[in-house]
């Protein structure tokens, strides 16, 4: 079990364990609809994948983190992109799979393990995925604030860890749909053209400021928890 260093705001030398560290999520829930953490990891150049994978960038500490920080929340909200390239697996947690073409894998992952309850939110009307081990249903909905009023309302979902990709976050960011960003930033460099960061799409103009409410370390690896800029 990894031991993360506080650094700030009140340097520390005790270490915490992940499980102690995520107890700050979730914070105070939003007016309307459930309190969103956005969850993710890049290097120290800011790539958020490495050939196409976040495995390559991660360490201990931050898988321990990862898990901890869903077991936090009610849902765990992914776009179809990362569905389609990480796989997932078992989720005690409600899934919530973003996609506009509803062109998902079931045979394997998220949508093959019995007793993953996902949810589908996607604009189309009639689009469905084939059978699978899953239980799924519906949320047919093109606008996010209006999703995620509705999975408060009808799964009774409090506070969601979404797991992006970098597409989705760009969908809730400048919408102002994320309460706090927790960002692992991984010692490497990757280099590369044109590299992938947590948000993909547009710039945003003007640049958004973060709120810095704690940082920690270990093994290297910096986590960095951001809010109140996010609303």
């Amino acid at each position: 079990m990894e031991a993360f260093r506080r650094l700030l705001p009140v340097p520390g030398t005790d270490g915490l364990t992940a499980a102690e560290l995520a107890e700050a999520v979730p914070g105070s829930v939003p007016d309307g609809r459930p309190f969103v953490l956005l969850n993710m990891i890049a290097t120290a150049d800011g790539r958020a994948t490495i050939a196409g994978r976040t495995a390559p960038i991660a360490n201990r500490a931050d898988y321990e983190l990862f898990h901890a920080l869903r077991a936090r929340v009610d849902a765990v909200m992914v776009g179809a992109e990362t569905i389609r390239v990480e796989g997932y697996g078992p989720m005690p947690q409600l899934a919530v799979v973003v996609t506009r073409s509803c062109d998902l894998p079931v045979d394997r992952g998220l949508f093959a393990a019995e007793g993953n309850r996902v949810v589908v939110v996607t604009p189309s009307r009639d689009r469905e995925l084939p059978p699978c081990a899953a239980q799924v249903s519906y949320l047919r909905e093109g606008d996010m604030a209006a999703a995620l009023r509705r999975l408060g309302e009808e799964h009774g979902v409090r506070a969601i860890d979404c797991e992006g990709g970098p597409g989705l976050n760009a969908t809730l960011v400048p919408a102002g749909l994320v309460d706090e960003l927790h960002l692992v930033i991984a010692p490497k460099l990757a280099g590369g053209r044109d590299p992938l960061t947590i948000l993909r799409g547009d710039g945003l103009d003007p640049p958004l400021d973060l709120v810095l409410l704690s940082l920690h370390e270990a093994g290297g690896y910096l986590f960095a928890r951001y809010g109140a800029g996010l609303r």
